[in-house]
């Protein structure tokens, strides 16, 4: 990467070094990408009660909007590795606006899928070129540059919520078309983004390079092993978070009997939580070794997880923030430490990850709405609470050691 930055000096238009105004820009899209699709969650006991919707349709609204964000993440990676669209971001954020549109006035199920679908597929082309944007601004700095652009993201998910609670919920579904500009001025950053990240791409086919200056010291089969590691590290992480995102609220309202406003300030506190785990996991990456720290992450939230559905309202709040930061750093780490693996596919290992960030979580969210419906609403919570005994497994993953070929 640092031999790529050095081909990209005196350009006018691409700064040496870590392109910070890039990375803030990517992220603050990414924030608004992500709050936008927080709102959704955000929407359910509204859209419950305006309805009549079963858990179960709650979670397959969550279903069909995830797995539309996901499916498509590892192809569009795929191939923006081999054929960068610079412009693909802005245009793909047009299609959230798009659905955001459709949302606010649907007025069937049928509808509210195909409007979540829109908006989900907005966001499977937003994260793996933004992704191969935070690598090429990055300077070297994968990790700091990993960090910038997802807490952009998780800040998004957390004010999602509160401005649901402060905007949706008095004024109901209508007032979703109000985010169709956060969709707007995102468009239009992209635009300035996919501007800078042209000109990149142009400086690097004109000197023949691919831009790739890193490879794994590990076998295939290492490899492999490792990808499943993670693979099972972002299953347990995201059908956690999935309980906590879709259903923290009506376990709150039911267990407590607040009401919904209050239930959307106590799931922003967990959110920003969240958001603000994520940075720091990623400053932890860099120092202690992503291994140690997608470790300390997952396995190491189990205490305050299991702790939560026995507390008073005050302590499930706590424990709830306490978990939202320490199991929020793993994705950074994750992220970063699958490309390291596959430095070459950039694009499509973020892609994939992205996938089945979102894929995992609305199968998470679906599977829990279905049990929720059979049970009940703390029961569900109290068995999601386990799934962060599965970061144990964390252990065996290799430590890596990438080979510098190219300085």
């Amino acid at each position: 990467m640092n031999k790529v930055i050095r081909q990209l000096k005196g350009h006018p238009h691409i700064a040496e070094g870590t392109a910070y105004a890039i990375l803030f820009t990517i992220g603050t899209c990414h924030l608004l990408n992500d709050m936008i699709q927080s709102v959704i969650p955000a929407l359910y006991p509204l859209l419950k009660e305006n309805f009549g919707f079963t858990f179960a349709q709650i979670g397959i609204i969550t279903l069909v909007f995830q797995l539309t964000s996901s499916i498509l993440q590892p192809f569009i990676g795929l191939y923006a590795d081999r054929h960068p669209q610079p412009y693909s971001l802005s245009t793909g954020m047009c299609f959230t606006l798009i659905g955001l549109v459709a949302l606010a006035f649907s007025s069937d199920f049928l509808l509210i899928l195909l409007s979540v679908a829109l908006i989900g597929c907005g966001s499977s082309v937003f994260h793996p070129e933004a992704s191969r944007v935070a690598q090429l601004a990055s300077g070297g700095k994968k990790s700091l540059a990993q960090s910038i652009f997802q807490v952009g993201g998780n800040g998004g998910s957390s004010i999602g919520p509160l401005l649901a609670a402060l905007i949706v919920i008095p004024y109901g579904q209508h007032a979703v078309g109000w985010f169709a500009l956060a969709a707007l001025l995102a468009s239009i950053l992209l635009v300035r983004v996919g501007y800078w990240y042209s000109m990149v791409i142009a400086k690097i086919r004109k000197s023949h390079d691919n831009g790739i200056s890193a490879s794994c010291a590990l076998s295939k089969r290492t490899i492999h092993f490792a990808l499943g590691i993670l693979v099972l590290m972002i299953f347990s992480k995201y059908f956690f978070n999935a309980c906590m995102t879709s259903y923290f609220t009506f376990f709150l309202i039911d267990k407590f009997d607040i009401n919904v406003q209050q239930s959307q300030f106590c799931l922003f506190a967990y959110l920003a939580a969240f958001a603000i785990g994520t940075l720091l996991g990623g400053f932890m990456g860099d120092r202690y070794g992503r291994k140690y720290v997608i470790l300390f992450s997952i396995l190491g939230a189990t205490p305050f997880t299991l702790a939560m559905p026995y507390l008073s309202l005050l302590w499930t709040i706590v424990m709830a923030v306490i978990t939202g930061l320490v199991i929020a750093s793993a994705f950074s780490a994750i992220v970063v430490y699958a490309t390291d693996l596959m430095p070459d596919k950039v694009g499509m290992i973020a892609g994939i990850f992205f996938g089945l960030m979102f894929g995992l979580g609305g199968i998470g969210s679906a599977f829990f709405g279905w049990l929720a419906d059979l049970t009940s609403i703390e029961f569900i919570f109290r068995v999601s609470t386990w799934l962060p005994l599965l970061g144990v497994v964390a252990i065996f993953l290799p430590d890596i050691r990438p080979n510098k070929t190219n300085k």
